[in-house]
């Protein structure tokens, strides 16, 4: 691949979180509207795509990781894809792996001037990104669930509340990317080739097999999840069944001081110098019978 200085046909023009100015150098450059370069530079753009005076737009959702103070959180961005009679240009509101994949030539043989072989490659790299991003958050989801095996604690469970966002951006993306191929398929106005149903067949399976890897990850991680909040709730339970059954066991001799400590004559073994003795032992056998009651109805 080699870098231009100028914009000549054939070429890709890749604008990365770019300034108002380079979307206007552009626009007025390959003669499109510089709107059409802004859309996908919104968080909120929908995967669509549309035809416009000698112009293919297509954006699709592409994954994105950013970092956290913890770790990484996983997202996804629009991507946007213009074709041209002479040129391909691609939008993002982010530098990405994607593209620079691309860049950094870890995809073979691509050409520019082959926009639609092109954009074929930019989708099937996408969905293997996809791919690859489902297994990094598979194996982050086990990570967290043997360290909360050993101890539950909130950070743990926050992220895997993230993993789960992240399962459910992905999967709702690579639903709305699988449009964008089905219409791209029955398209006329994007030019495909015979050597390029093949590749466009990879696309579509990578893609179902990414929407499908998601909804198994996105179930898992759910039930993980619900299993842990029903085991926080059942330690809850069990801690507050033991504090209760402590509670009253404590609670014996402080009765039988109560009454004892009322000093009435009429009082049992109030002129025995063995009294106090005696009344302990009577409020300890009855202590160690209600605690040995509870214990054999597993209270504690």
């Amino acid at each position: 691949m080699q870098l231009l200085d100028t914009i000549e046909p054939g070429c890709w023009v890749h604008l990365g979180n770019p300034s108002d100015e380079e979307i206007c150098f552009v626009a007025d450059q390959l003669h499109i509207e510089a709107d059409f370069l802004r859309d996908p530079l919104d968080e909120e753009e929908s995967a669509r795509i549309d035809y416009e005076e000698g112009l293919n737009i297509v954006i699709v959702d592409i994954p994105h990781i950013v970092p956290t103070e913890d770790g990484f959180s996983y997202e996804t961005i629009p991507l946007g894809v213009f074709i041209t009679e002479q040129n391909l240009i691609t939008v993002c509101l982010e530098e990405n792996a994607l593209v620079e994949d691309f860049w950094n030539g870890r995809v073979k043989d691509f050409d520019t001037a082959k926009k639609t072989r092109f954009l074929l490659q930019l989708l099937y790299r996408n969905a293997t990104k996809y791919l690859r991003y489902l297994r990094m958050i598979d194996k982050a989801s086990d990570r967290l669930e043997s360290i909360l095996h050993k101890s539950m604690r909130n950070r743990e469970l926050i992220q895997m509340l993230r993993l789960n966002k992240s399962l459910v951006y992905f999967s709702t993306s690579l639903k709305a990317n699988e449009v964008i191929l089905e219409k791209i398929m029955r398209s006329h106005n994007i030019i495909k080739y015979e050597e390029d149903s093949d590749l466009l067949e990879d696309v579509i399976i990578e893609n179902k097999q990414a929407i499908e890897m998601a909804s198994i990850y996105m179930e898992i991680l759910s039930g993980t999840m619900d299993a842990f909040a029903s085991l926080v709730s059942n330690n809850l339970n069990i801690v507050m069944k033991f504090l209760a059954s402590m509670t009253i066991v404590m609670a014996i001799p402080s009765i039988f001081s109560g009454f004892w400590g009322m000093n009435f004559e009429s009082m049992p073994f109030i002129g025995s110098s063995a009294g106090f003795y005696i009344v302990l032992g009577i409020s300890l056998v009855a202590t160690a019978l209600v605690a040995a009651i509870f214990w054999k109805k597993k209270m504690f």
